[in-house]
């Protein structure tokens, strides 16, 4: 069982789960947090148009974490997924793709969008079994080879 709870993206142990992240990210495909890249700041992730989630398991320990980040109207960007290895193959990615969702929809969005790399087989077969239908490359992400949405209903 996961307990999340919205935690400010530029403090731990939020920065922490990114960093880890954002480290694993660059030995696929090179530095994910560069000029070019669409942008995922604290900020991106900041109320009112967007929270950042920590999970913790039922020890207490934060285990996965993500982003949702407003864009046009009522649509959102998930972004910042990220599970901590020892919670691998377990299902946690999916709970967290939920309580992303969920959080999308308390924050007003009726749309949710994603992306993820050709190296990341497994999450493109996560999204799409979640729902999400690709889509053009909304975002200019550079490494990103799937690009997905869904509409999250009410």
């Amino acid at each position: 069982m996961l307990r999340f709870e919205p935690v400010s993206a530029d403090t731990p142990p939020a920065n922490d789960l990114i960093a880890a992240m954002v480290a694993e990210m660059a030995t696929l495909y090179g530095p994910i947090d560069a000029p070019h890249m669409p942008s995922a700041t604290p900020a991106d992730f900041a109320p009112p148009r967007g929270t950042f989630l920590v999970g913790f398991d039922e020890g207490g320990a934060p285990v996965c974490a993500g982003g949702v980040k407003g864009l046009d109207g009522d649509v959102a960007e998930i972004k910042r997924m990220y599970v901590v290895p020892s919670a691998r193959r377990r299902g946690v990615a999916r709970v967290l793709l939920g309580a992303l969702e969920d959080a999308a929809r308390e924050l007003g969005y009726g749309t949710a969008r994603l992306d993820t790399g050709p190296l990341q087989a497994h999450a493109q077969a996560l999204y799409e079994s979640a729902g999400y239908r690709p889509i053009g490359n909304f975002n200019a992400n550079p490494v990103a080879s799937f690009w997905g949405e869904k509409r999250l209903g009410r």
